[in-house]
């Protein structure tokens, strides 16, 4: 197994979010460590006929003047057209990470060893409804010639690597859930391998879209049961857990070596230690029961970052407030970390976003470092009446408490059986 070099690790030097809590890392962090629910009445479009009527929106500027989103910021008006909000994301996201990693190569060689990996689950679904439409009701003459570049998946990592001349290897996975996480994982490989010195990675959707929001219910995954109480929606390890809350936004870090960040001037916020995948080869949307594919993606992570289960002292849980995926979940954790009780820490950040699909892994990978800098774990909400499986571990109920953290395991699952799982790190004083 290629492993980074413990005398050189892999560092986080930038990070970037666009969320239902709000835009920019300190804000959202500030609100999720307040408890603040960004899920609320889906107003995107008209959910009359549709089951789930809600979802973990992001909100512009005017709605949010302290944390809003404003494309312009990051997009010239002339291009916001030429692509789907997932794009936009990406771009607001990312130039807030490289702004704080101060990534700006000059030189060919520098633009050359950078590499752009930016994940989404769904691309621009929304830009492909509005085709469809287009094209029943006015026909194909009527479409823009942007249509295509405007939602094809690979356009987030696209539009950041023109933006900023990053001429490296370029990457989309599309492993639905555990695509960003994917995406994480294969910057660290870029980097360990030499191809890269340093990797924009991370990911973006903006699929809170009727295809979505009425396919995910047809599969039963959505919650359709708190349309009145929406920030009570998303349970993880709750037994009133009844599917997930669609959400959007999306989450960029930038990494790379340690002597390369302090070549730069650079500050490490965190390592990245490890990353394992796998598939469950089991079932195309629910996880095998007792997380035999969770498990060996995590065994995988933890064996890279050289370290022992034990030193884990917090896990970022995928659980999305599905009945089926939490509990395999759980039972993946039990097998890997054994019997260490409420001394393991699991939290599930989803019920305070919703689920951000393609992007959940990089935006959970965000908040885990926030967790490591700070000393201090997010909570799970709206766990009243917690599953007994589950609260053998602690599972940080409803508000964050503090706790020092060497390392912390994050994981990302997505639909096909596809399982990612990274370790974090304290930065090196």
């Amino acid at each position: 197994m290629l492993k980074p070099d413990p005398n050189d690790p892999i560092v986080v030097t930038g990070m970037g979010v666009v969320s239902p809590l709000g835009v920019g890392v300190d804000k959202v962090w500030e609100r999720l460590i307040a408890g603040k629910s960004g899920i609320g009445p889906n107003t995107r479009f008209d959910v009359s006929e549709f089951a789930s009527k809600i979802g973990g929106l992001v909100k512009r500027t005017e709605e949010d003047p302290e944390a809003g989103f404003d494309p312009l910021v990051a997009v010239d008006g002339k291009d916001v057209k030429k692509m789907d909000l997932f794009i936009q994301y990406g771009l607001v996201a990312a130039q807030e990470a490289i702004r704080q990693a101060n990534w700006f190569p000059e030189s060919e060689e520098d633009k050359e060893a950078t590499a752009t990996i930016i994940a989404s689950g769904v691309g621009g679904s929304p830009i492909m409804a509005e085709t469809a439409k287009i094209i029943i009701e006015k026909g194909p003459r009527r479409l823009s010639p942007f249509t295509v570049p405007a939602f094809l998946a690979n356009l987030a990592a696209g539009w950041i690597s023109i933006r900023y001349g990053y001429k490296g290897p370029i990457g989309t996975p599309v492993t639905a859930c555990a695509a960003s996480a994917q995406a994480i994982g294969d910057g660290m490989r870029l980097i360990m391998t030499g191809e890269a010195e340093v990797a924009v990675v991370g990911g973006a959707e903006g699929s809170v879209d009727p295809i979505s929001i009425g396919g995910f219910a047809a599969s039963r995954a959505l919650n359709t049961t708190f349309n009145d109480e929406p920030e009570k929606a998303s349970r993880p390890f709750d037994k009133g857990h009844a599917g997930f809350v669609l959400a959007e936004g999306a989450a960029v870090l930038v990494i790379e070596k340690l002597s390369h960040a302090r070549k730069r001037g650079a500050t490490p916020l965190a390592v990245v230690a490890g990353y394992g995948t796998s598939a469950d080869a089991y079932h195309l949307t629910a996880g095998e029961p007792t997380g035999a594919g969770a498990q060996r993606a995590m065994r995988n992570a933890i064996k890279m970052a050289d370290v022992s289960p034990d030193a884990i002292g917090y896990v970022s849980a995928h659980a999305t407030s599905t009945e089926v995926g939490d509990a395999a979940e759980i039972e993946g954790i039990k097998a890997v970390f054994g019997d260490r009780g409420k001394d393991l820490s699991v939290s599930a950040t989803k019920s305070s976003t919703g689920h951000l699909l393609g992007a959940a892994g990089a935006i959970a990978t965000i908040f885990t470092v926030q967790a490591i800098r700070n000393g201090l774990l997010p909570a799970t909400l709206n766990l009243d009446d917690p599953e007994p499986v589950a609260d053998v571990f602690d599972l940080v109920p409803k508000v964050p408490h503090a706790k020092a953290l060497d390392y912390a395991l994050v994981n990302a699952f997505g639909f096909g059986g596809v399982n990612a799982s990274l370790v974090l790190g304290k930065a090196p004083a």
